[in-house]
Order: structure tokens, then sequence, then C-alpha cells
């Protein structure tokens, strides 16, 4: 068997013989430099966040935002490790708040008020016991779709997942908060 004979080989006698008279094109035209943009976040959109931090509202409805029965939620950035060592109860709890059987108003008031508290004290991981909605009408956990929600709308809370099972299990979230501490007037 004999080699096969490559049509565009430049050292083939037949395709210099066809491209003899080629001249190349010249341009007077250069690739400019581009330097590469350093990354930059995206800035969270205004809409997402009260204009304080202890304005916590119900401004989502419960059908934009998923109430699962494990509840998870990480801000882009955080670590997924972290995320997964917060969600194993690998993290030591700083302090704890119960919100079994209050009000969804008096929820509210008490959750702003135990986050700034952390705040200023430091705490960077927390637990917030909501419980299951047994006790509720209809046995759904209201409670626990607006800790899901009202926690989303914190921008010092990082990320949240719900407890291991000896922590509360389903009826309670882990929640990493920001370690970014500003004296607030």
């Amino acid at each position: 068997m004999g080699k096969k004979r490559s049509r565009h080989n430049p050292k083939d006698p037949l395709f210099r013989e066809a491209t003899e008279d080629v001249k190349p094109i010249k341009h007077d035209r250069v690739e400019p430099f581009r330097r590469n943009l350093r990354p930059r976040p995206l800035s969270p959109h205004p809409s997402q966040h009260p204009n304080s931090e202890d304005e916590l509202t119900d401004f989502l409805s419960e059908s934009e935002i998923e109430t699962g029965e494990e509840l998870y939620f990480s801000r882009p950035g955080v670590q997924h490790r972290l995320m997964r060592d917060l969600a194993r109860g690998r993290l030591e709890i700083g302090e704890t708040l119960d919100l079994h059987g209050l009000t969804t108003s008096h929820a509210r008031e008490q959750l702003a008020g135990f986050l700034d508290f952390c705040h200023r004290h430091r705490i960077r991981c927390v637990r917030i016991i909501h419980g299951k909605g047994y006790g509720s009408p209809d046995r759904q956990p209201v409670l626990k779709q607006r800790v899901n929600l009202w926690l989303r709308q914190r921008r010092d809370v990082l990320g949240f997942c719900s407890a291991p099972r000896r922590d509360g299990g389903t009826g309670a979230v882990y929640a990493l908060l920001s370690g970014r501490f500003h004296t607030r007037p």
C-alpha cells in the first residue's frame, strides 16, 4: 500500500504549482491590545432589600420563594464548603432564638431584634427555631415560610439552611451572619 497523497501538503509539487502566484494580503491594521476587565460582583437589585434592615417585610409573595421541607439559601460568594459545614452542624452556634407560638408580627420583631443583637455582639452563627407548623391552622408552617422570606431580606445574613435532626431538623434553621460589623447610629 502506498501513501495517500494529501491535496494541501505544501511540499506537494501540485500544491506548490497551484499556489505559485499567490501573494499574502498586506494590511496596516494591528489587533488592539485589550485588557481583561476585573470581575465585579453584581450589585443587588434595590427592591430586594428594604431601606432599613429592621424593616422585614412580606412584600414578596410566597409563590416567588419556594418553601420546601428543608430550607437552603446562600448568597453569591459564600463558599460551598462553609455552607456544607453549617448544614452538618459543624459550626459553633452562638445564640438561639425560639419563635414557637408567636404571631407573625411578634415573630418579625423578635427576629429583627435578635439579628441586631447578634450583629452588635459579633455572633456569626445562630439557630432560629420556627417550628414545623403542627399547631397552626391547616397544619401549615406559617413561621417557617416567613423566616425563609425575612432572612433572605437581611443583607447581614450570608446564608441559612435547615438544622440537623438533633437540633430541630426542619423545624429550625442555622443562619450564617456576616463578619462585617459596622456600628449603627
